[in-house]
């Protein structure tokens, strides 16, 4: 799950490329997509909601994203899924692992966009809550994912499951079921010199990811969950390519802005 942005680009670099290659042979991108019919998580399996009950979908004009149920009314994504702070016309799905049928589709009240998001570089404060037109009643297939502490630590290398719709890079792929995959926290100092290029990390990412590549978000997983012992500690953001061996994963940390959060839904 990885790569970032808004306005898509094409991937780009060949695996393994040097880290210090010239910022002009590697593309960073987002994690939204246009097609999600063929994007998925790289290098993960199919899977069911009740293990996952907190994913959503849902698509802003041309640009489809995930996100995670946090509250009855809330919906917490990726900033850059929306091109504007403008309240979306859309509605979120919930209650289906297909991306075209099933579940409950639920009107979207407004959108809040974090005031600090910034894509220009390496999108930094990449979060967005939705607000529902109405509350959701919990099922084992609907429900809430617990949100950490302000700025609470999260352990190297514990194993943390990423979800979404995303870009599999497999064509023989399901085009239409979500899929999961389980990915290691890495360091932050390490993923802050692997993306020096770029210019590092901010204090509101998190990196997951093997060293050796093989398992990632990518184009179609914006906003969605990364979740370590189902607490949600990232939204799927951005990164280098998909499941590229050197370049992990990057995350909005959601300990960052876990007073925004509550400061914006009470929750």
């Amino acid at each position: 799950m990885k790569s970032i942005l808004l306005i898509c680009t094409v991937l780009g670099a060949s695996l393994g490329a040097s880290p210090w290659m010239n910022s002009t042979q590697r593309k960073i991108h987002p994690w939204c997509g246009k097609h999600p019919a063929r994007r998925r998580i790289v290098g993960g399996f199919l899977v069911t909601l009740d293990s996952v009950p907190w994913q959503v979908s849902f698509r802003v004009k041309k640009n489809f994203c995930g996100g995670s149920i946090i509250g009855a009314r809330w919906i917490l994504t990726a900033g850059h899924c929306f091109p504007s702070s403008e309240d979306p016309q859309l509605t979120v799905r919930v209650g289906s692992e297909n991306i075209k049928e099933g579940g409950l589709e639920v009107p979207v009240k407004r959108s809040i966009r974090h005031e600090n998001f910034n894509r220009l570089l390496a999108v930094d404060w990449d979060f967005c809550l939705l607000e529902l037109d109405r509350n959701l009643t919990f099922t084992d297939t609907i429900r809430p994912i617990e949100l950490p502490k302000q700025w609470e630590p999260v352990e190297n290398d514990i194993m943390c499951t990423i979800s979404g719709w995303g870009d599999t890079k497999n064509k023989n792929d399901d085009q239409t079921k979500l899929r999961a995959a389980l990915v290691p926290i890495m360091d932050q100092r390490e993923c802050d010199q692997l993306y020096a290029y770029k210019g590092g990390l901010t204090s509101r990412m998190i990196c997951a990811g093997f060293r050796e590549g093989g398992v990632d978000t990518c184009q179609g997983d914006s906003g969605g969950p990364l979740a370590c012992e189902n607490k949600l500690v990232g939204v799927a953001s951005w990164g280098h390519g998909c499941a590229q061996a050197g370049y992990p994963g990057v995350y909005g940390r959601v300990a960052a802005v876990r007073d925004w959060i509550r400061g914006q839904t009470r929750i």
